[in-house]
């Protein structure tokens, strides 16, 4: 996308909120903070003015945090951090169209981070117009794709309705998706159903080939570029299925790719939707990327839905009190737990099977992200940035991990995901209480008894307490709350590399794997065109990697 008048003066702008994290006055007053943090187990801490005055709503949801270490005084310091550090001024610089994904003095991608743009549609005025326009015009060209199916004027060659769709991705192409899909399943529509294949393992494509009616089911090939290895090498496996069935791949794949892309091409593709530069493929869920896929299995209502929830979520993390922006308060107590209070990982755990692979889309959304060590300006960090992000569904979890959680010697941070009515709504009184009761007690019971612990006499059964925990928590999940959902996770993860001055939107720790998977593959390719290959490398490493290689090959 070409760059908005002022971009070169918003890029050097943006320099204005350059900093050392661990030098700004809010630093120095919560390390002081940490040595004494609040202390959840004395008696009385969790009283009932403190449980309903810790609570931020936004777009649904209650973030209830009086089960964070932090009292009044810790509070006003992390709104001065936030303050202090641009946050907030940051988010709306982002959403407006600053070139934000780079590094000062160096090589790096030099792009705009506008993923807010493609539900900004619902906004009065668009922050970003011109990015905004291109999202209504992909979201109207969906619309028509939509209507063609459902009105039977897109069918197969024999004249029948798709049923099935096939979504091939990798990474940010399937995290975000599949999760979404699996969270809402419940309000597909029916007799349509999704499935993702994203391993270049062949046993993935194949499982998912085996026992699908081909001639029923459209193929979504998901690349910006339109050359990503594992994807390209997985939508031939795919094509190859498509001929051997006497089907013509051209009358059953679509594609999601940059404009211009070598899969942007009408000759093998029935459609082609485009996704753009300053959409970073960890934030694309609600570009084309997701919105494709969601359409044809929810309906476009459903989609607009997701997309209405996650635009309240980005207008409400634009306020600057913390204490109304759950996204921004979420990031503050991360950092604080993180930061200042030593806790090395993050577990995010929802009672909600739905949510089931919501967690893996955060573990690419936050640990891509924030797993960096130099600065904006290329520096080495002399601060921690982003935590490990890990977790299951509870309460399945509870009978696996707690126990660490509970009694382990690490103390890590839980964020519990729940909802006060189940999405099928079908449920049942077993003892007096429902289903939906039972899952919610647990949450609440696992969030106090983290806080609060029990002395004991008996070492073993003694729980220390004192480990924080926070409770996001809707009504139910609906298209909206889940849009909401992902935003404010989105929100959280950005505000974050905004406070530890780190870019947030690149990625180039995944590179030099691909780097050397790519020697790798050159060296079996010479291996099968000549037995007597041995290799043109000249470094030691390289050397190594062939004797890897040669262990690797099938006997």
């Amino acid at each position: 996308m070409e760059q908005p008048a002022g971009a070169r003066d918003q890029r050097q702008a943006s320099s204005c909120f350059s900093h050392d994290f661990n030098k700004l006055s809010a630093w120095t007053q919560l390390e002081e903070l940490a040595r004494s943090p609040y202390d959840l187990t004395a008696p009385g801490a969790l009283s009932p003015v403190r449980i309903r005055d810790y609570r931020a709503q936004a777009a649904g949801f209650d973030l209830l945090y009086s089960t964070q270490r932090v009292d009044e005084t810790v509070l006003a310091a992390l709104q001065g951090l936030a303050e202090e550090s641009g946050a907030v001024a940051q988010f709306r610089r982002m959403k407006k169209g600053a070139v934000l994904n780079r590094i000062e003095g160096y090589a790096s991608e030099e792009r705009q981070v506008l993923h807010t743009a493609c539900r900004d549609i619902f906004a009065p005025v668009s922050l970003a117009p011109a990015a905004s326009d291109q999202a209504k015009a992909e979201l109207e060209k969906l619309a028509d794709f939509l209507v063609a199916l459902e009105a039977g004027n897109l069918v197969n060659e024999a004249g029948e309705p798709f049923t099935d769709l096939v979504q091939v991705g990798i990474g940010g192409s399937d995290l975000g998706p599949r999760a979404l899909y699996l969270a809402l399943v419940a309000c597909k529509i029916p007799g349509r159903r999704v499935h993702f294949i994203s391993n270049v393992d062949p046993d993935d494509a194949a499982a998912v080939l085996n026992g699908l009616d081909l001639a029923k089911t459209l193929v979504n090939v998901v690349s910006k570029s339109g050359s990503t290895l594992e994807t390209l090498t997985n939508e031939e496996m795919v094509r190859k299925a498509y001929v051997e069935a006497g089907l013509e791949p051209s009358r059953h794949f679509i594609a999601v790719t940059g404009k211009g892309s070598p899969m942007d091409n009408p000759a093998r593709y029935l459609r082609s939707f485009y996704m753009f530069d300053y959409i970073g493929g960890r934030y694309s869920v609600t570009s084309m990327v997701g919105a494709v896929m969601l359409g044809f299995a929810l309906g476009y209502p459903h989609l607009i839905e997701i997309l209405r929830g996650a635009n309240a979520m980005d207008l409400a993390a634009e306020e600057p009190d913390i204490r109304r922006n759950p996204a921004l308060l979420l990031a503050l107590l991360g950092i604080w737990n993180h930061n200042f209070l030593g806790c090395q990982t993050l577990a995010i755990l929802p009672y909600s099977q739905a949510l089931s692979r919501f967690t893996a889309h955060l573990q690419q959304c936050d640990m891509e992200s924030n797993g960096k060590s130099v600065t904006r300006q290329g520096k080495a960090l002399a601060w921690e940035s982003g935590p490990v992000i890990w977790g299951e569904p509870g309460t399945n979890g509870q009978h696996a991990f707690y126990q660490l959680i509970h009694q382990g010697t690490a103390i890590v941070p839980a964020e519990f995901i729940g909802f006060r009515t189940s999405q099928h709504g079908r449920d049942l009184l077993v003892e007096q209480t429902t289903s939906q009761e039972k899952l919610l007690a647990n949450l609440l019971a696992q969030a106090l008894a983290l806080a609060t612990g029990q002395p004991e006499d008996n070492p073993n059964r003694r729980f220390a307490g004192n480990r924080p925990s926070a409770v996001l928590i809707a009504d139910r999940l609906t298209p909206y709350t889940m849009g909401a959902l992902l935003a404010l996770y989105e929100a959280k993860v950005v505000f974050q590399g905004f406070i530890w001055n780190i870019n947030s939107f690149d990625q180039e720790g995944v590179q030099l794997g691909k780097k050397l998977a790519t020697r790798l593959l050159a060296h079996y390719a010479g291996l099968r065109q000549d037995s007597g290959y041995s290799g043109a490398v000249a470094d030691v490493s390289g050397w190594a990697l062939l004797e890897a290689a040669g262990m690797l090959l099938p006997k």
